[in-house]
């Protein structure tokens, strides 16, 4: 029996390269999804995987979202100072800029979730096909595909000149 100095370590099994730097990276404290060899796009299991990648995040940002409300109530005062008094203003004004951005990707996160209950999630708007597994673990909220959002991208530039 070993002592409290001498544990016994169970070492892993041998895991390819890629599937050791693929389980080091965590998505909202997930793993990444490991796709089996013929496996169907976009099985259950894929689904269910995207679902919890989603809760997981719009779960992160309403904490956020929490965490600044009690922030700007416990720091909230009325410097007599106007130099203080602007600077505590345009750190509200930023993190509300912030927060404004996170709301609208929480209602993005709420109907890619809608998406995945209707079993339309992970195929292109445009074109239909498979958006992919990596692609989706890279921006889960994605509805084009890479070929689809490139010629969006250059389009757009087109139009401004940017």
């Amino acid at each position: 029996m070993p002592t409290t100095k001498e544990k016994t370590v169970k070492k892993p099994a041998a895991k390819s390269k890629a599937a050791a730097n693929a389980s080091s990276v965590t998505l909202h404290g997930l793993a990444p999804y490991v796709e089996k060899k013929n496996e169907e796009y976009m099985n259950e299991q894929q689904r269910e995987h995207f679902k919890q990648i989603l809760k997981a995040w719009r779960h992160e940002l309403m904490e956020e979202v929490d965490r600044t409300v009690t922030h700007m109530k416990d720091e909230a005062a009325n410097f007599p100072d106007p130099a203080d008094r602007a600077t505590q203003e345009e750190e509200f004004s930023l993190e509300l800029r912030t927060r404004d951005r996170e709301r609208k990707l929480i209602k993005k996160i709420d109907k890619t979730l809608l998406r995945v209950e209707e079993d339309d999630y992970g195929f292109c708007d445009q074109c239909g096909v498979d958006i992919g597994i990596r692609r989706l673990e890279a921006r889960p909220t994605a509805n084009l595909c890479v070929d689809c959002k490139t010629l969006d991208e250059i389009k757009e530039r087109q139009i401004t000149g940017g």
